[in-house]
């Protein structure tokens, strides 16, 4: 079986063989099971968990290069009616550990009914839109190579405490 062992960030020189779409889970890996959008089987086998960009390249063993894209998801997009709202609204999102795409005027976000009318509760506008993710990496990311962990009893200042987890990087 061909074996992919080496990332290559932004898809490095030369000719590309194939492409894998990959969702955001499945762009953040270090061992599984691949075929390519052309139907090449591949094992993706990398030293540590790396956060694949739409873009970057796997080498496989026999030299050829597969291009990564990353698939659209559904996801919700937060729009405000001026600058500031926005900002607010970042604000409450990072300050729940969410992973956002921010882009000009809008930032998209999974999908989630309960953050969908917290946003609509603080003035925000919320669209259902289908779009590639690619979250930002976190004050610490470097390298796209991250993990998960957790934060148990983490208190927010409203009277409740409870466990969530978000994902960050570390060079």
């Amino acid at each position: 079986m061909l074996v992919a062992r080496e990332a290559v960030a932004g898809g490095g020189k030369g000719p590309v063989a194939d492409t894998v779409t990959l969702d955001l889970e499945g762009r953040r890996r270090r061992r599984i099971a691949l075929t390519t959008d052309g139907g090449v089987a591949f094992l993706l086998d990398l030293p540590e968990v790396t956060d694949l960009k739409a873009g970057d390249g796997l080498k496989l063993s026999d030299g050829r290069m597969i291009r990564v894209i990353a698939a659209p998801e559904p996801l919700m997009e937060v729009t405000a009616r001026d600058g500031h709202l926005l900002m607010r609204l970042v604000w409450h999102i990072g300050n729940r550990h969410l992973a956002a795409m921010i882009g000009e005027g809008r930032v998209l976000l999974r999908r989630d009914h309960v953050i969908a009318d917290m946003i609509r509760g603080l003035g925000g506008e919320v669209r259902e839109v289908t779009a590639p993710f690619e979250p930002e990496g976190g004050a610490y990311a470097r390298g796209g190579h991250g993990h998960a962990h957790s934060h148990a009893h983490h208190a927010h200042g409203h009277g409740e405490t409870h466990a969530h987890s978000h994902g960050h990087a570390h060079g």
